[in-house]
């Protein structure tokens, strides 16, 4: 059977048709005008979170100009938001069904177990106790995608159980007090090795060169079928705009940062981010420019209705709930990789709330249908800069969950408010 195109909104939120015909451009104050009116009418996507972030950021900026903005502390918070990033990111397919997930910090912890437990006491390769970490977190993705798509358990049951039996697994292959040290320096480069500085230059410029082609195709694209495209100005806009932000955090990391330069040199861009920015074009490419993303967000919006188009809901869900604890497991080896050593508390603590809060202060909707990769990119920004800044504050740990919690529920609010006014504007 043949798979209904379902009728969506693309990343601009212009209505798409199915039929190529000619259609009245808008000009750039036409679009600016529109993208005013969505906001107004409660579509604000991950604008609030921006506007926090840069907020943020000032404020620790003008309390700790000396230290905050340096370029060690930068790399520290590429390097510190790393796990929650990761994890973040994959929560955001679970969260665009409007389910949940609770056991990816286990899972990031599981899969970092049996990756130490593999080079150490099994003797390993790297590459081989990397892919027996991903499956691991393959099969657990699996299993919570069988409950809940096919047995029909609710998702916060499943991924509670799931918490606990994973909690427990680790502790089983670690040992309780135990400590697995990670000294293969492949594992240990990721997160604290850096890319030499001439790479870095390289990597951000073709990435830069591959944002705008791809992103002047798609607006050809549309206008050579009749779909309504955004005004080249805007684009233009947007090139120029990531430009300045991955060239100058390139500019900012190539300096050198070492307390010691003479004993030790550390320069270039951790190793870590373009593997992490490796792994969002790719989830944003799925999400974005296939019919499987697009399929994501049908089950999200309507479960029914898209069952009733012929879509696979069942196989939808379980792949997004895989995807996750795939993500989870990338996560678990960088935080192996960071610590360079795994405990029983591997993907405990506040591993998992963060990881949602920055999917949710990102943008993505709590109630499903709405969400970028993008979203939890930015919302992990926020967790890090709050709890990297409030620490160079001196301020206790009580104090920044506090502060943390406060904006997540403050990110809840305004998706809650922002989908009433939408409904009530009927663009919802």
């Amino acid at each position: 059977m043949s798979t209904p195109t379902v009728a969506r909104k693309d990343r601009d939120n212009a209505p798409t048709s199915l039929l190529a015909g000619s259609v009245e451009q808008p000009t750039f104050g036409e679009a600016v005008n529109n993208y005013v009116s969505k906001v107004r009418g409660g579509d604000m996507g991950s604008l609030p979170a921006i506007l926090a972030l840069l907020v943020l950021l000032a404020i620790f900026v003008i309390l700790r100009p000396n230290t905050f903005p340096s370029a060690l502390n930068i790399a520290n918070l590429f390097q510190q938001g790393a796990v929650v990033a990761t994890i973040a990111m994959g929560l955001v397919f679970v969260l665009l069904l409007g389910e949940i997930d609770l056991s990816a910090g286990f899972t990031s912890g599981l899969c970092g177990a049996i990756l130490a437990t593999a080079l150490t006491k099994g003797g390993w390769p790297w590459y081989a106790a990397v892919v027996a970490a991903l499956v691991a977190g393959l099969v657990v993705g699996l299993i919570n995608g069988a409950l809940v798509a096919r047995v029909g358990i609710p998702s916060f049951i499943v991924t509670l159980a799931t918490f606990l039996a994973l909690q427990g697994a680790v502790l089983l292959i670690i040992g309780s007090g135990g400590n697995i040290t990670i000294t293969d320096p492949v594992i240990v480069a990721i997160q604290n090795k850096n890319v030499p500085p001439a790479l870095g230059w390289v990597i951000g410029i073709l990435a830069v060169v591959a944002y705008g082609l791809s992103s002047l195709r798609t607006w050809q694209l549309r206008r050579r079928r009749g779909l309504l495209a955004v005004p080249v100005g805007i684009i233009a806009i947007k090139i120029a705009a990531i430009a300045v932000l991955v060239l100058g955090m390139i500019a900012v990391l190539n300096q050198e940062r070492s307390l010691h330069p003479l004993r030790a040199s550390i320069i270039g861009v951790p190793i870590v981010v373009p593997v992490i920015v490796t792994l969002a074009l790719l989830l944003g490419f799925v999400l974005t420019r296939t019919a499987f993303g697009r399929h994501i967000y049908a089950v999200g919006g309507n479960a029914e209705a898209t069952r009733r188009a012929g879509i696979k809901v069942a196989s939808v869900r379980m792949a997004c709930f895989m995807i996750c604890s795939v993500l989870a497991a990338f996560a678990g080896i960088f935080a192996a990789s960071r610590a360079t050593s795994v405990d029983p508390n591997a993907g405990g603590s506040n591993v998992l709330l963060y990881a949602v809060g920055a999917a949710v202060i990102g943008g993505t909707s709590l109630f499903g249908g709405k969400g970028r990769i993008i979203d939890a990119l930015i919302g992990a920004g926020v967790i890090a800069v709050i709890d990297n800044g409030m620490a160079l504050l001196g301020y206790s740990s009580g104090i920044k969950y506090v502060v943390t919690g406060s904006v997540l529920a403050a990110a809840a609010a305004v998706d809650a408010l922002s989908r009433r006014q939408a409904r009530s504007t009927g663009r919802g």
